[in-house]
This record gives structure tokens, sequence and C-alpha cells, in this order.
């Protein structure tokens, strides 16, 4: 007999999401960056072992939405935590509780309200950056705040369901822990994909995704929101890679003095990429796509 299902990972902005997915799967699935809303796909990780295969589901951060991008991303979060097996809800271990993540702890409430619905769990993240004592503290304020969201909403029965695992994504502490309850979650099933699967992400999408990676990185702080990548070309070993931004300000930027952040960009994102790649970048300017229906529609948000 096999088990397989799905598992949703929801948290704010900046949480850890990715590292979590990638430390769970064992290997590099979803980009990384210190920049919010780098995750602007439900990105999926899938861990087979022992019989049972777990489908991690990496979304966007759920946050108070300035353009209509991210209204988008955030329907996509909602969306991705809407009939699976479990919902893990991230927050941090060193930060406060803020409405923010009392948002996502919502989300979580009511998309577990049914009795054979999702298993809600509180991944308290980064218990690397803090002591013993804060961790026990954090645990202690997360259950309070379900307990308080779930009396305003009526949902107390889910919060007693509710569980709660300390862990580090970065290190991966407490994470075994938390793959061995997700494992007893899953229903019998056959396998949804093949036992060498760790990812469904397309291979055109995840290089687009490693030289926007790259970016968010290198840029400043306001430009990645305003950067998308596609890939225009892929013959192999031939990969044409467009950069688009909003205003030709911008096209300087990416490109940088003389060449050399896009020339830096590329030699990073070919590194992980199969040897023998020639990985070719171009920046184009396409006005105001993150608030235009049509352009979204069209990058596929």
């Amino acid at each position: 007999m096999t088990t397989s299902g799905f598992a949703a990972i929801i948290g704010r902005p900046n949480v850890g999401k990715s590292t979590l997915l990638n430390q769970v799967v064992g290997t590099k699935v979803s980009i990384t960056a210190a920049s919010p809303n780098t995750t602007r796909h439900a990105i999926r990780g899938i861990l087979t072992e022992e019989g049972v295969q777990i489908i991690f589901v990496d979304t966007p951060g759920i946050h108070r939405p300035k353009t209509t991008l991210g209204g988008r991303l955030n329907d996509t979060a909602r969306a991705a935590a809407d009939g699976v097996d479990v919902i893990l809800a991230v927050i941090e271990a060193s930060s406060s509780i803020g409405p923010g993540d009392r948002n996502v702890l919502t989300t979580m409430l009511q998309n577990a309200r049914s009795p054979k619905g999702p298993r809600p769990v509180v991944v308290v993240n980064k218990m690397d950056k803090s002591g013993r004592e804060a961790m026990a503290a954090q645990l202690v304020a997360a259950t309070t705040a379900v307990a308080e969201l779930a009396e305003e909403l009526n949902l107390l029965e889910v919060a007693d369901r509710v569980e709660y695992f300390p862990v580090s994504a970065k290190t991966g502490e407490g994470t075994q822990s938390l793959i061995d309850f997700v494992k007893t979650a899953m229903p019998e099933s056959p396998f949804l994909f093949e036992e060498d699967e760790v990812s469904d992400v397309p291979e055109a999408m995840w290089v687009a995704e490693l030289v926007r990676e790259q970016l968010v990185r290198k840029t400043k702080q306001e430009l990645p929101h305003s950067i998308h990548c596609r890939v225009i070309e892929f013959e192999w070993p031939h990969i044409l890679v467009e950069i688009l931004v909003e205003r030709e300000s911008q096209k300087g930027m990416v490109i940088g003095k003389g060449g050399a952040l896009l020339k830096d960009v590329g030699i990073a994102a070919r590194r992980q990429l199969p040897e023998g790649c020639f990985l070719e970048l171009k920046v184009s300017v396409e006005p105001g796509w993150q608030k235009r229906d049509d352009t979204l529609d069209r990058f596929g948000y």
C-alpha cells in the first residue's frame, strides 16, 4: 500500500517557505532571496520515501498587495491551500506575531474547518536565530494567537487539531519530525509522480527563475518587483532568456555599467545549469506590466 498527497506551505513574505521546501525535498526546487515575494507561482517539490509520496507546494507570501500582480499572488497562495491534505502555516521564531502572520493563521484555520479537511500545522521557523527560551515563548505566542483567532472565527474545534513544530529550514533542525508527521497525514493513493521526480516545474520556467533569482539578489530592493523573466528560445544548448522591466531607466540598472551586472547574473545562473549550456540574456521594457491584467494573463500569473 502506498500513500500520496499534498502539503501546502503558506506564510507572509520572507519567513523561509522556499528554504523549507528545498530542505524537506533535499534539493533546490524553488528560488530564494531576501526580497519579499521572490516566489510568484505555486512550486511543487516532491518527496518520495518508504512508500509515501508528499507533494509540498511552496506559495507566494501572503501580503497587503500594492499592484494587480500582488493581488494575484495572494490568490495563488490561498488557492494552493485549498483541497490539500496538510496546511503548513510558517511563522518566524524571532519576530512577534503581527497582522500578516494572523492573516496566514486565519487562512489555515478557515481552510481546515472541515473535520475531513487538511491537517493544520504551525511551523515556527528560524530556530537557529533564536535561543531555546525565545523559541518556547514563540510557540506559546503562536498557540495563543491561534486560539484567539479560532474563537473569533467560531473554529475552536480546528484550533484543537493544530500541531506545532519548531524548525530551522536553513540547517534542517527539526524538519525530520515535521516530515514524519506530514507522512502520517497522507491518504492511501498510488504515487502521483514517478519516484525519482523532485519537482514538476517545467525546464524553461526553471531556467527563467534561476535568472530572476540572481537579478533579485543583485539589484536594489525596489527593482525586483518590476522584473519578469521568460525563456523565448530553447534549443539546447542555446537558451535565450528575456528580462522584462517596467521602465527604460530600469533597463540600465539591470544591465549595469558596461554590462557588468547582467554578465554576473548570467555567470551565476549558468553555474546551476548543465555543463555546456549557452545562456543568453536580453533586457526589454514592458511598461507597467505589474498592473495590467492582459499582460499578467500572458505571463501566466
